[in-house]
């Protein structure tokens, strides 16, 4: 029986990666769903309604027509924003000063100085601030760590690579939030880019590059945007050292979430490491190949190794939004804030406006330093 204390949660607003995360603080085991709150009252009890179906509370959440409502409700200790990028600064800032503790979705903010004003307010307000990235919290992470730290698997990092993307249909670039520019600025950089920033901060160990170019390949908005958002984005980011990363995102190429880290003796391969793929395992592979050369053969011969924890992909107790919502819970129980979570997020968010003030630019070299 889980003897731990519940932290009671709310939710300001009803995307659909509210749904998944609704079942994560069901199943954290340390945390309660008390209110979810919309723009409308209607929405919020469709929200519930169906959620509740689906993955029941013992007391049903109550459902509010204001954000307002939820910060001022007394029995909320942390709030889940997952409203559009450009709505998070305000609602963010209004939940620090109402002394909820904030789990703010990506991209965190529209620009780096809206997010050091946002995380600003969560310190003078003494709340935990963290964003919604799963993948940090997956037991994943610590045996590609082992793997990368053990000398021989793929020895000193010289290259990440990345391809994340989805296509989306016609309706997709004629209606939804993600091409337009006063919602979702950044367009695929912010859905998939982050993501991808973010696993070479983790596998650098956060050191920030010196230098940032891209390539803004295509962009698109839909019909009530202001402007256009980037759809197709390729960056490259140099780190001292002599290490590069690359990524690439699109919303016109079909599902990807793949990277791969290389180094001097070989080199480590994820598939899926933003969303995984279904199952009880969560899995990455070593390769490291020979080449030998005997007289007129030429032969390379992999040696590729497989390495897997035992996490299911999601909807699960050991899945890795579930990890989130646990870790995040235990955090604020313990009475005392983790500053790594605001300052990890702070660097993202300034490799990402850098590489795309650098795509905006032709591909002029930007340092987010």
């Amino acid at each position: 029986m889980n003897t731990e204390k519940q932290l009671r949660w709310g939710i300001l607003g009803t995307a659909e990666i509210a749904q998944k995360n609704w079942q994560a603080i069901r199943n954290s085991g340390n945390a309660t769903l008390v209110a979810v709150a919309s723009r409308t009252l209607d929405r919020s009890r469709q929200f519930v309604d169906l959620c509740q179906g689906h993955v029941p509370f013992p007391s049903v959440p109550r459902a509010l027509g204001s954000y307002q409502e939820l910060l001022a409700a007394d029995d909320v200790d942390a709030v889940y924003i997952p409203l559009p990028t450009g709505l998070r600064k305000q609602w963010v800032i209004r939940a620090a000063q109402a002394g909820k503790h904030v789990l703010c979705e990506k991209p965190c903010a529209s620009s780096v100085a809206d997010l050091k004003e946002m995380i600003d307010a969560c310190e003078q307000n003494g709340v935990q601030f963290m964003d919604g990235v799963m993948f940090m919290h997956s037991t994943r992470l610590d045996q590609i760590r082992q793997v990368l730290e053990d000398g021989k698997s793929v020895g000193r990092i010289k290259r990440i690579a990345f391809g994340f993307s989805f296509y989306a249909p016609d309706a997709f670039h004629t209606g939804n939030i993600r091409v337009h520019s006063e919602l979702e600025p950044h367009g695929c950089l912010g859905d998939l880019g982050w993501y991808c920033i973010r696993f070479a901060l983790w596998t650098l160990e956060g050191q920030l590059p010196s230098r940032v170019t891209a390539n803004l390949i295509s962009q698109s908005g839909r019909a009530d945007s202001p402007g256009r958002v980037p759809t197709e984005i390729s960056a490259e980011l140099m780190f001292e050292g002599g290490v590069s990363a690359s990524f690439y995102c699109s919303f016109l190429v079909e599902n990807q979430q793949w990277v791969n880290i290389s180094g001097t003796k070989g080199y480590l391969q994820v598939p899926d490491f933003v969303l995984p793929n279904f199952g009880s395992q969560m899995a990455f592979e070593v390769n490291n190949a020979s080449y030998q050369v005997t007289g007129c053969d030429f032969n390379m011969e992999p040696n590729v190794r497989r390495f897997a924890v035992p996490e299911y992909s999601n909807s699960h107790v050991r899945a890795q939004e579930t990890h989130l919502f646990r870790n995040f819970s235990r955090q604020v129980q313990s009475g005392e804030r983790n500053r790594e979570w605001p300052e990890l997020a702070l660097k993202t968010q300034k490799v990402m406006n850098a590489v795309y003030e650098s795509a905006m630019s032709d591909g002029r070299p930007i340092n987010p330093a």
